[in-house]
């Protein structure tokens, strides 16, 4: 039964599909690796335009290269949207909006001066080198990942919730130890956040107790913190491992409807839509 949506799809759309979506062939496996080559190199310029020496010395270097990148990348997003059955699907999927934010802050550059350092968010599209050196299978792991976490939301929005309590506590009791006139607890907002900085044993030390009875609150807020680093981390694991089963070979088949990739290989149709997938190649 032939796919009403493919046969009145142009040869041309399924071609450019191929190649900018896929990478089973080598026409895609090329543009990918030039695509990827594009992207480090875009991110380098930008990281080197920061550089106020080297931005003084080769500016108009710097903003013909910036443009030529988003030139680039533009046509390549607009081709994307083009050799799609549902453009909507691409552009509000995970990296149709990554392709868009690598692209928008050069034209936003040009009514707000420094957005164009945004660009560093083009280094996310390097995720596509899971498919394009043939480790399409890590693909399945990261939707483990996924859905570890969100297996994981309600039992850490909980610890969150309790953590925010403890700190407001914490804090509020190292005001009425620490506080006064020569105190660098000057206010309770203050003090919550010395006691966010303790407990996550980030401790920039720019606000310390001076009390005996402060600085041992302190301590043991401390060693809390130890505990509460591992609660999190606890959680997701037990996740990630309640939902391991053995990998299925995928490869970097693309469906032309919704864009989900990460497919077996013996797979004649979309695990997430149905839609019927390239098997010519």
């Amino acid at each position: 039964m032939s796919d009403p949506k493919r046969a009145n799809f142009s040869p041309l759309k399924e071609s450019i599909h191929e190649i900018i979506f896929e990478a089973d062939t080598p026409a895609g496996k090329y543009f990918d690796i030039v695509l990827m080559i594009f992207i480090v190199a875009s991110v380098i310029v930008v990281m080197l335009e920061s550089i106020s020496e080297l931005n003084n010395q080769y500016t108009n270097i710097f903003f013909i290269l910036e443009w030529a990148f988003t030139i680039f990348f533009t046509i390549e997003y607009l081709l994307r949207i083009y050799c799609v059955y549902q453009p909507k699907k691409y552009m509000t999927s995970f990296f149709g909006i990554v392709d868009l934010m690598a692209i928008l802050p050069t034209y936003l550059s040009l009514f707000v001066y420094g957005t164009q350092y945004l660009l560093v968010i083009r280094t996310l599209r390097l995720l596509r080198v899971f498919r394009i050196f043939k480790l399409a299978n890590f693909l399945k792991e990261s939707s483990t990942i996924m859905s570890a976490l969100k297996a994981s939301r309600p039992k850490i929005t909980v610890f969150l919730f309790f953590i925010i309590l403890m700190v407001t506590i914490i804090g509020s009791i190292m005001y009425l130890v620490e506080g006064g006139n020569d105190s660098s607890f000057t206010s309770i907002p203050r003090s919550v956040y010395w006691a966010v900085v303790t407990l996550t044993t980030v401790g920039y030390g720019d606000i310390a107790p001076q009390t005996e009875l402060g600085q041992f609150l302190a301590a043991i807020v401390m060693i809390l913190g130890y505990a509460v680093i591992a609660v999190p981390t606890g959680i997701v694991s037990a996740e990630m491992v309640s939902q391991t089963d053995k990998p299925i070979p995928v490869n970097s088949q693309s469906c032309q409807n919704c864009s989900t990739e990460g497919h077996s290989d013996d797979a004649l149709f979309c695990r997430k839509c149905g839609q019927s997938l390239h098997k010519n190649h």
